[in-house]
């Protein structure tokens, strides 16, 4: 029997937002975000033995230390502790992003009765067939950035906003796609995290990075795209 959550609200995550914030003593605080699906519902490219521990172990880990380094913040900034503020700027960026990049990963899954997997629409779906020649040819990209990053990281489909262009990046351990760049929005992000796959998939990352394009929302970044490069969609 597929585990579920109570509630399916899907978040939509962004560097400056209050995704599944609260407030604690008057400081902003975030909670973790519910999946819109159930643990199970991945299977079999994503087991749910993997997204219980991933959700509720990995994600709520960085959510609790993000939150205890902003408490944390907040009260060297208000004792004037300049030496502790600085100290903390690691650990807020390590689990800030870790909850950023986690919030995105969740939306960019769906089961394949809900569409996951479906090839990319639109005006995404045109842009990837303009720019890369086909699907196929930037899911070999990607596939290949994911599988050569050392350690761990992600792996991202970008549009810089700048260039008016799709972009493939890297980043490391938990840093968010905005460390590239002002002007990069994630569209589509893989966690390339041993944790997101090692259960099912051993040491072999490239069985996982080609299984996960099974389930891909296409349909979430596709919204992205278009609210980000201003592109009205024909119905």
């Amino acid at each position: 029997m597929a585990l579920r959550i109570l509630s399916r609200k899907t978040a939509t995550p962004s560097i400056s937002g209050s995704l599944g914030s609260g407030h604690f003593r008057g400081l902003q605080t975030f909670s973790l975000p519910d999946l819109p699906y159930d643990y199970g519902a991945l299977e079999p490219f994503i087991n749910a033995e993997i997204m219980l521990l991933h959700h509720q172990k990995h994600h709520q880990a960085y959510i609790t230390n993000y939150n205890k380094a902003l408490e944390q913040l907040h009260y060297a900034i208000n004792k004037g502790h300049a030496s502790t503020v600085s100290k903390l700027q690691s650990a807020i960026k390590f689990n800030g992003g870790g909850h950023i990049n986690h919030s995105i990963f969740w939306n960019n899954l769906a089961p394949i009765h809900e569409g996951g997997g479906e090839p990319p629409k639109g005006s995404l779906g045109w842009a990837i067939d303009s720019q890369f020649g086909s699907l196929e040819a930037l899911i070999q990209r990607v596939n290949a950035e994911g599988a050569a990053l050392q350690g761990s990281g992600w792996v991202w489909l970008a549009l810089d906003k700048e260039l008016k262009k799709l972009s493939v990046e890297t980043t490391a351990n938990q840093d968010p796609l905005v460390t590239k760049g002002s002007a990069l929005v994630p569209l589509l992000g893989i966690d390339v995290w041993e944790h997101a796959y090692y259960l099912q998939y051993k040491n072999v990352r490239p069985d996982y990075l080609k299984n996960i394009w099974k389930v891909i929302n296409w349909k979430y970044g596709g919204e992205i795209f278009a609210k980000e490069a201003g592109v009205v969609e024909s119905r």
